[in-house]
């Protein structure tokens, strides 16, 4: 069901949300969006550098896609800051909603993930590293959809 008559009648025509890759990662994310618990990502400005892919903008909406294939929500996002990813702070560890505690387990977590064959191979860098000089995007949202059957 959708909760904010701002929502288009379709919303499959929005751009699609993936966070991370499909599979148990994924899961766990999508769950803390649905949930309220989760209310920020951070990408690598790379990324969007190389699909010549525009920034996200407060107000920008978009479908969240399950590891099924299937749109789960509609978001839309509130804030976008581009920083070193050594400038990254605890409240936006936070409210990425995995349960950090520290910005050291956050950072751990996602050097991780982004050193990571997906990522690397996305990137077309099998020695792709971040470091505090790293331009990271900071994107906060809210879910403004459920799209889920039933709700």
């Amino acid at each position: 069901m959708i909760s904010d008559p701002g929502v288009p009648m379709d919303p499959l025509s929005l751009p699609r949300s993936e966070f991370a890759f499909p599979g148990p990662l994924r899961d766990r994310l999508v769950a803390a969006i649905l949930d309220g618990s989760k209310t920020a990502t951070t990408s690598l400005l790379i990324e969007y550098e190389r699909e010549r892919e525009p920034l996200p903008e407060a107000g920008d909406r978009s479908v969240v896609i399950d590891s099924e294939d299937c749109p789960v929500a509609v978001i839309e996002v509130t804030a976008v800051r581009v920083v070193p990813l050594g400038e990254v702070g605890l409240d936006h560890a936070v409210a990425e909603g995995e349960g950090f505690a520290t910005v050291a387990g956050w950072r751990t977590a996602h050097e991780t993930f982004w050193h990571g064959e997906g990522i690397r191979e996305a990137l077309g860098d099998p020695g792709f590293t971040v470091d505090d000089t790293t331009a990271v995007v900071l994107e906060h949202f809210q879910v403004v959809g459920d799209l889920r059957p039933g709700r």
